[in-house]
């Protein structure tokens, strides 16, 4: 069709092929090949000149507002994947929504005013959605196989802490084992006991690998399925509970929590921020993605731990190494067995 128009616009076939740096006999193939696919004769051809047929007045007329539509459908493509406006969907952990991303949004929404945001907050997530621009994924033991790109934004420890009046009636804890002695506050589990294991940051087992100690709890004092109503009971001096340190940090900060156990750690939970492909990703998807790796670091250790002054380490093995972010995702090796010291 664009072929046939420019051949209309030049007044030949010659001077079409030359404005399209084709050949003439291309340029003639395609018009005959129009003309057979409409069924009907478009131009009027002689050895001197070129004229159009009542059919081909009409076509070309059509021609050039179907042309017009493409290109503008084509620019406004072009438009959503460079101008930074649209509307975004994020999908995100209920936890991480409300401690941490809710509050650093008014700065995404001044630099991007033309960019919406919808945050979908329904509970853990662990691999992208496709129905959202980006998915704030949330693991300690890798990323699920998945045809997805993600790249980390943060890492947060699992650190066990409860509030200070609580501790001042129980006492402090000085060893992983002295957690059956407390009341816990635990996630709702599938089944009726979990095993807490905690590793030691410099202590050395016979087998000369790190210390470690499994702990089985007794019937916990509170199971809930939902991280802030458990964050809610240990600021109330309810119990001991182990919580993300972006859960915990502000608690930290305000002495309104103390940290237990700090040589002991327990795992880490790697951050990503995942999208469905890397195809053709739209500039307000990249640019909030590459807000959140500003905004939370991207590195691997805790910089909310940091922040609070506790003692952290670079995150272990669950942690996405930065030469592989924002690529193919693969499934991360299964760490190996550590011997057990039971109660």
């Amino acid at each position: 069709m664009r072929t046939f128009v420019r051949v209309v616009d030049e007044q030949g076939f010659a001077a079409a092929a030359r404005a399209l740096d084709l050949a003439p006999a291309v340029v003639t193939r395609q018009v005959a090949e129009l003309e057979a696919h409409l069924g009907a004769r478009l131009l009027n051809r002689t050895t001197r000149r070129m004229s159009l047929t009542e059919v081909g007045e009409t076509y070309v007329d059509h021609a050039r507002q179907i042309l017009a539509d493409v290109e503008e459908a084509e620019a406004a493509a072009a438009r959503s994947v460079k101008d930074l406006r649209g509307h975004l969907k994020v999908l995100v952990p209920p936890a991480f929504a409300v401690h941490q991303l809710a509050r650093h949004l008014p700065v995404f929404r001044a630099r991007h005013p033309h960019v919406t945001l919808e945050l979908t907050v329904p509970g853990p997530v662990e691999t992208v959605d496709d129905t959202h621009d980006v998915s704030i994924l949330m693991t300690g033991h890798g990323l699920r196989d998945g045809d997805f790109v993600a790249r980390r934004i943060a890492v947060s420890e699992v650190i066990i802490c409860a509030a200070p009046a609580y501790l001042d009636r129980v006492g402090r804890l000085n060893h992983p084992m002295q957690i059956l002695e407390v009341d816990m506050l635990l996630p709702t589990l599938t089944t009726a006991r979990r095993v807490l294991s905690f590793t030691h940051e410099t202590a050395l087992g016979a087998d000369g690998e790190p210390e470690r100690v499994d702990v089985v709890p007794p019937r916990a004092a509170l199971t809930t399925i939902h991280l802030d109503t458990t964050h809610a009971a240990v600021l109330a001096g309810m119990g001991v509970a182990g919580l993300p340190s972006f859960v915990a940090a502000d608690g930290l900060m305000s002495h309104r929590l103390e940290r237990l156990l700090p040589e002991w750690r327990i795992f880490a939970l790697t951050i990503h921020a995942g999208v469905p492909t890397r195809k053709h990703l739209p500039a307000r998807t990249r640019a909030f993605v590459d807000f959140l790796v500003e905004t939370f670091g991207g590195g691997e250790r805790d910089r909310w731990l940091e922040a609070a002054g506790c003692p952290t380490v670079a995150a272990a093995a669950s942690v996405m190494p930065a030469s592989v972010a924002m690529s193919p995702v693969a499934r991360s090796a299964t760490p190996g067995s550590t011997r057990k010291a039971r109660p």
